[in-house]
């Protein structure tokens, strides 16, 4: 886009992250930014501003010559896609937060954003006040990343949180999360890991240049996180988070899922509570490099909104440098995984699955054990997530070459231990 001194704005809803930006343009008077019109649905609704501001037509916003930038932060997928779609074909750059509609709409997005010289920016739609998309597409070269692992989601980050350090089981965590607004009444999006599984889908187009669909990825939830995985963690100075993974492997190829993990007390990660997101990012010569901050909210999110709006100042676009520019990496799903597996009965674990088990327990209320799975076996089936089986990911848990490992491993097996 031109450099436009004035950002005139056509804002699409008003909920918490548009009434947050809302009320921090007016206290940033040096951005030259102006909201002309807000879009919302419900007319009727009381809100903390001039009610001119406000129709329910959204062609007011689309068809205004003056309006050069569209924010759209409302919450269904299909209407901001369409909304972003025309906006970005009718000469107006676009700043979204609408992770569900970019996970869903990569592809034909990033064909529209061929074909218009306007920007199109979604630094609010992952980790809120963290700039990690921006520093995914400017500072990293593509040999240079080795992996990315990630807390994108503050709610469930907060009910693990409580788990761990109150002792609290998962509903009463979760309970406390909906009184706080960490987590909506209908919790799923979250605590089912499809939140963090969107974030995800374009952070590895950043990083890697990988574009996949979200139904393509490996992920779960934190929904059957039992309080006794919980206290094992703590037994073994460890943490549980649910955590987003891509990792390079040897062959070039990118190792990618979004499941829980034990997290050991010198992690980066480790520190990363309640409502917080955090990423590590590794990279050749740099190690490792860490990000931290508020994860949701009104003016974490709407900062991220504001930084977006700023760039769109200096013409800011994303180049997608890693899918354009580079040799776009692609995923892999032959690796295996370390897991800690905790259940009610033998009678719902498929044993012979296992490369080996390591170890395993029998406690009053659940039994565990810790083994390896291929990949695979995880993307194939859900075994692991049905029966109130609850699968937690080892600290550490890719490995590579079988053969080096079942050398050194100590099975249960060898060691002549029936079960």
């Amino acid at each position: 886009m031109s450099y436009h001194k004035q950002l005139t704005i056509g804002l699409f809803g008003f909920g918490v992250v548009g009434e947050g930006l809302y009320k921090v343009l007016q206290q940033t008077p040096s951005l030259s930014a102006r909201i002309k019109k807000v879009c919302i649905k419900d007319a009727t609704k009381q809100r903390n501003a001039p009610a001119s501001l406000f129709t329910t037509d959204r062609e007011e916003l689309l068809n205004d010559e003056e309006i050069n930038v569209i924010v759209e932060v409302i919450n269904e997928a299909e209407p901001a896609f369409e909304i972003v779609t025309r906006a970005l074909k009718n000469g107006k750059s676009v700043v979204s937060a609408s992770k569900k509609m970019i996970a869903e709409h990569l592809p034909e997005l990033l064909e529209i954003q061929k074909n218009v010289s306007t920007s199109f920016l979604y630094e609010a739609a992952a980790c809120a006040s963290i700039p990690v998309i921006r520093n995914l597409e400017e500072y990293y070269d593509n040999d240079l990343l080795h992996g990315i692992k990630a807390i994108v989601n503050g709610s469930t980050n907060f009910i693990l949180t409580k788990m761990f350090e109150d002792k609290l089981d998962f509903q009463q965590a979760l309970l406390l999360a909906q009184q706080l607004g960490f987590a909506e009444s209908d919790p799923s999006l979250d605590v089912e890991g499809y939140d963090a599984l969107n974030k995800w889908t374009f952070l590895l187009t950043h990083a890697y240049g990988i574009v996949e669909h979200p139904d393509k990825l490996l992920f779960t939830g934190i929904q059957n996180i039992h309080a006794m995985d919980a206290r094992v963690a703590g037994e073994k100075g460890q943490q549980i988070k649910l955590v987003a993974q891509a990792q390079k492997l040897h062959n070039g190829k990118v190792a990618s899922f979004i499941l829980p993990q034990f997290i050991q007390q010198d992690d980066h990660l480790s520190f990363v509570k309640n409502e917080y997101n955090g990423v590590v990012i590794e990279s050749g010569f740099a190690d490792k490099q860490f990000f931290y901050g508020k994860g949701a909210g009104s003016f974490p999110t709407a900062s991220a909104v504001l930084s977006d709006l700023s760039a769109l100042r200096y013409e800011y676009k994303y180049e997608y440098k890693k899918l354009y520019h580079h040799q776009p990496n692609s995923l892999t799903n032959d690796f295996y995984l370390r897991v800690y597996l905790s259940f009610t009965d033998w009678k719902y674990v498929p044993r012979e699955k296992f490369e080996w088990i390591e170890e395993w327990h029998a406690r009053e209320e659940r039994k565990y054990l810790v083994g390896v799975l291929h990949v695979k076996e995880l993307i194939e089936n859900d075994w692991w997530k049905q029966n109130n089986t609850s699968l937690i990911l080892t600290p550490q848990p890719i490995i590579e070459d079988v053969a080096i490992q079942q050398l050194k491993k100590k099975s249960l097996e060898l060691a002549g231990v029936a079960f």
